[in-house]
């Protein structure tokens, strides 16, 4: 080979290695304040529920400290290359999008969608062929929150909150219905998506539980769950 073909192919090499090391340096960053994050949020399995508020004010700055290496990482991606690296920075961003869609529902009941979560870390429209969050890593964020739902209610029950079951429930319920109008494609997500069922039937047997306890009246139990 001609020495100036090898010189300019290792020209090459070595700036790829170099923005690679970049763009892991940041993702680095990104993971350390997801693990606070969830570090933070698994205490929900031993908070009472009228705690719950300030717990969730601790995490809120962690998820917005997230904003300035979301925007590095844009800044440090070229144009037109997000596919090439983004496998290095997804199971770190569902990480993220669980964080937020998990404190959204806990602070108000309702699902983050999209748009609000990519917004809470910094994400921008405009960065789409560099950095985003996709629909997929986010839907696999939603799951991950009704995953960790169907263990929150039983340790909340134990807790004394023994209405947490059927809010929980009516949530989980309506992402399960969301998720049955999308057309998946990935296979991992599809198996995720099947896995809710067995998170309803869990609990829905809490929800038994507690109501054959009388715990909570009649007429506060869905249609379908057994008194």
């Amino acid at each position: 080979m001609d020495p100036r073909d090898l010189d300019f192919i290792n020209t090459i090499l070595e700036d790829e290695a170099r923005l690679k090391e970049s763009i892991r340096e940041h993702v680095a960053e990104l993971e350390k304040k997801t693990r606070v994050m969830a570090g933070i949020l698994d205490r929900i399995h031993s908070t009472p529920r009228a705690e719950i508020p300030a717990l969730l004010d601790t995490v809120r700055p962690v998820i917005h400290s997230c904003q300035a290496i979301t925007a590095a990482l844009a800044e440090t991606i070229p144009r037109d290359e997000v596919w090439r690296w983004k496998d290095l920075w997804t199971n770190t961003l569902r990480t993220a999008a669980f964080s937020v869609v998990l404190v959204y529902f806990l602070a108000d009941g309702t699902l983050a969608p999209l748009s609000l979560v990519a917004e809470e870390l910094g994400i921008k429209e405009e960065w789409k062929d560099r950095f985003a969050l996709t629909p997929e890593d986010y839907l696999h964020g939603v799951i991950t929150v009704i995953n960790e739902l169907s263990r929150l209610v039983v340790n909340a029950v134990t807790l004394g909150d023994f209405e947490a079951p059927l809010r929980v429930s009516v949530f989980a319920k309506e992402v399960f219905a969301g998720f049955t109008m999308l057309n998946l494609k990935n296979d991992l997500l599809r198996r995720r998506f099947d896995s809710l069922k067995y998170d309803i039937k869990k609990i829905e047997e809490v929800i038994y539980d507690v109501s054959l306890r009388k715990l909570v009246p009649p007429s506060a139990v869905a249609p379908g769950v057994a008194p």
